[in-house]
């Protein structure tokens, strides 16, 4: 077969398989390139931003050189290394020595809630632009550049907007405008922008275990007047978007019709497979993975980890009170754990605990510590048993 006809396809056979992708810009999912502004300008207001938002969001910028000499690379680079990492005192530093891809430079930002870009010299999907009379040819040449404006800002001096920005930007009246030193509603802009980004929340009940130990299939077992899978599916509405119930390919056709399914694509892999199979459906969501093996499970459980839910951190969990580790199968995924969990797996990892316990979370200790109990063989199945029904007798 030749070159040409591996690229053609056959019997309706597409050459790359069909992917939703994250919801990115050059940096990270949230990002603006500030722009129209000498770069000191630029850089005062970034570190304003910052500092009022970096309590509770991860924060990044983006920036380049502003040295017109031409220099040596530091260290070991310009010896010809591709790579240098130093231990500093306060931070960690990497200087590379190879081409970076727009792969590259999502990757190094993945973790980022809010990234600020000086627009002088970099791009983003979402803009500010400031109205800088000594600026004006320089952000004549970049109005190509403004694809998505959302706020301007007046710098001193200065009453109205250019009129070629009025020209590319026609609903420019539309847009909130604020004087450069108005730093208070300019953080609140950000502020209203990080909380609407907040990610959707979809809840996904693991359901596609072999129950090899309990030797009955436990997402079917009737605690409550139903089946287990759809007790937590439906205690999950309260809760989420939209509810999955996660199961192997060949259990769809034994799910009830009335629920949505989400068969594993990431095979062979127990629970880590069913959670990047969700991500990989829904890659821009947050996911609250809750295992059907755990019956004791109520609303307060889920009301104080939705309450305390962090979205700057990759998750939200409970502390297994018997061995302090992270309890990963009632926890809240967000969106940044997606390339966490893939790199883990990269490296050889397939426990969805070891990826929280070295990874930056949001560790909560639980309400009734009894609730996470696991139930997985049948003589858990008659303790659990007794106890709720005593409960449901004293209620």
């Amino acid at each position: 077969m030749t070159s040409k006809e591996h690229n053609q396809p056959v019997g309706g056979h597409r050459k790359h398989s069909s992917l939703t992708r994250p919801i990115t810009g050059n940096f990270g999912r949230n990002e603006w390139a500030i722009l129209g502004a000498p770069c000191i300008n630029i850089k005062l207001l970034a570190s304003d931003i910052i500092a009022v938002l970096s309590p509770k969001y991860k924060c990044a910028y983006a920036d380049a050189s502003h040295n017109d000499e031409v220099i040596l690379p530091p260290g070991r680079l310009a010896s010809g290394a591709i790579l240098e990492y130093t231990d500093q005192l306060n931070n960690h530093q990497f200087n590379y020595n190879t081409n970076l891809t727009p792969i590259h430079f999502k990757q190094q930002f993945s973790d980022a809630d809010l990234v600020l870009v000086n627009g002088n010299h970099q791009l983003a999907k979402n803009q500010v632009v400031i109205i800088y009379n000594n600026k004006m040819a320089s952000l004549q040449k970049r109005i190509d550049d403004l694809t998505n404006v959302e706020l301007i800002l007046l710098a001193d001096n200065v009453d109205d907007v250019f009129d070629f920005i009025k020209k590319a930007i026609p609903n420019w009246q539309q847009l909130p405008t604020y004087r450069l030193d108005e730093t208070d509603k300019i953080i609140a802009f950000f502020e209203a922008k990080m909380q609407a980004a907040k990610p959707i929340l979809n809840g996904l009940v693991l359901a596609g275990g072999q129950s090899l130990r309990m030797g009955v299939d436990k997402g079917a077992i009737n605690w409550y007047g139903k089946e287990q899978r759809y007790y937590m599916a439906d205690m999950l509405q309260d809760y989420c978007d939209d509810v999955f119930i996660s199961c192997r390919s060949e259990q769809k056709q034994d799910v009830d019709a009335g629920y949505n399914t989400l068969p594993d694509t990431f095979t062979g892999l127990g629970p880590y497979g069913a959670i990047l199979s969700a991500f990989r459906e829904k890659p821009d969501s947050a996911w609250l993975v809750v295992a059907c093996d755990m019956p004791l499970l109520d609303g307060a459980t889920f009301d104080h980890l939705l309450k305390n839910r962090n979205t700057s951190s990759i998750a939200t969990a409970y502390q297994n009170a018997f061995d302090g580790f992270p309890e990963p199968l009632i926890t809240i995924w967000e969106p940044k754990s997606y390339p966490v969990m893939l790199a883990f797996l990269a490296q050889g990892y397939s426990c969805p605990r070891k990826v929280l316990i070295n990874s930056d979370i949001t560790l909560l200790k639980p309400l009734d510590a009894d609730t996470l109990t696991n139930v997985n063989t049948p003589e858990d199945f008659e303790i659990i048993k007794r106890q709720i029904h005593q409960k449901i007798a004293s209620a």
